[in-house]
């Protein structure tokens, strides 16, 4: 029997790199939740080690999904879009009408450890890779590439926006449109679908009070840092406490009641307050080698499917590492979204493990039939199969 080449070596064993980039994130955000939450755990349940201990359990259950996901061949997600999309629209609308109302949002269940919105951000990967895919050469066409898409869209945006969540459906556009561009729409669809995107974000914003007041925030801090949110000022006086090499782990006060959400959506200034710069460096370095990882396995992908999953997934979790850690400095509007692995939280972790599986999957070539290969003409402006993939295709 003929021994593997190098090549089929590389596609039958998983992205080793990724895994290890997002271990090492797992890790530092289980020290973090531990941190930021030992001293409230204590007063509230007698134990320092409660909340915690929850969060081991989300990784637990994450783990599982991984590997699960991972032992999929990336193709079946394509076969099961249809009815995966169908689920996620289900929970979108439960969730409005029996949903926990905290905070004046409808959001979640069971006290906050499931948002469906989370779970959605990974349906709408694998179903926009699957009608990209489907749809070919076709999406240049407008009346069977951007305005289906912009309702497609449209649809799962509005039912997370009347949560209210904005932030979570401008990360759904953001990542939607980004694999748009990937499967090769032109630049006058773009422009259009960003203009689009650009009149409905300042629509809502005029709309929504909580929305308008979190720009109005943000712009005191270019006018004078002194008449800023308390948030986004506890935020400052945690990363600006942490210095070069930080206070040292469960040493930092800003959590002990000053920092709202702690071990939420502001857990990366409690990470920069107590592990500082340097701490701060080693956390982006790892979501940089995420992404890089990410991308190489969707531009290495054998099928157009494959391609444009690996890319939502990556886009995804990039966008919204960079969107947290944007709030955190200060560069972008506050909004409350969580930061990728590190942050607390139930589906959010179990989601984005399983996205990270999906990005072992295709990079480990295992497809459940024969596939084509992937042949990239970016002087031309899209995504093709090669002649060798498409007589294969025809042959079949």
């Amino acid at each position: 029997m003929p021994s593997k080449t190098k090549a089929q070596r590389a596609h039958s064993n998983p992205d080793y790199v990724l895994a290890l980039a997002v271990a090492g994130l797992v890790i530092v955000g289980l020290m973090m939740v531990y941190s930021a939450t030992f001293d409230w755990s204590y007063q509230e349940y007698q134990s320092s080690f409660h909340i915690a201990s929850r969060q081991f359990l989300w990784v637990g259950l994450g783990a599982a999904a991984l590997a699960g996901v991972a032992a999929v061949p990336y193709d079946r997600w394509q076969q099961w879009a249809v009815p995966i999309m169908g689920g996620g629209l289900l929970l979108l609308v439960l969730v409005l009408l029996v949903g926990e109302d905290r905070f004046g949002a409808r959001r979640s269940f069971l006290n906050g450890s499931i948002q469906p919105s989370e779970v959605v951000k990974l349906v709408m990967v694998i179903y926009v890779a699957a009608w990209l895919a489907s749809k070919g050469e076709q999406i240049r066409d407008v009346t069977y590439g951007l305005a289906p898409f912009a309702v497609l869209i449209g649809v799962v945006a509005g039912l997370i926006v009347v949560q209210p969540d904005v932030s979570t459906a401008a990360l759904i556009v953001l990542t939607a449109l980004a694999m748009f561009f990937f499967a090769g729409a032109d630049i006058f669809q773009l422009a259009v679908g960003a203009a689009i995107g650009g009149i409905t974000f300042i629509v809502l914003i005029n709309k929504l009070p909580h929305a308008r007041q979190r720009i109005d925030e943000y712009l005191l801090i270019w006018r004078d840092p002194r008449l800023v949110g308390h948030h986004i000022q506890q935020v400052l006086i945690a990363l600006g406490s942490g210095g070069i090499f930080g206070v040292g782990l469960g040493q930092g006060q800003q959590k002990m009641g000053y920092l709202p959400t702690p071990h939420t959506d502001s857990i990366f200034a409690v990470l920069g307050e107590e592990l500082g710069f340097a701490g701060c460096l080693v956390v982006i370095g790892l979501f940089v080698l995420l992404a890089y990882r990410g991308f190489k396995i969707a531009l290495a992908a054998r099928d157009p499917f494959a391609a444009f999953l690996a890319c939502g997934v990556t886009c995804w979790l990039t966008f919204q590492a960079l969107i947290n850690i944007g709030v955190m400095t200060g560069l972008v509007p506050f909004t409350g979204i969580a930061l990728p692995f590190i942050s607390a939280g139930g589906s959010a972790m179990v989601a984005s493990l399983a996205g990270v599986g999906l990005l072992l999957s295709v990079s480990r070539g295992k497809r459940g039939g024969q596939g084509a290969n992937l042949d990239r003409r970016w002087r031309n402006g899209g995504t093709r199969l090669s002649r060798s993939g498409r007589r294969a295709g025809a042959g079949r």
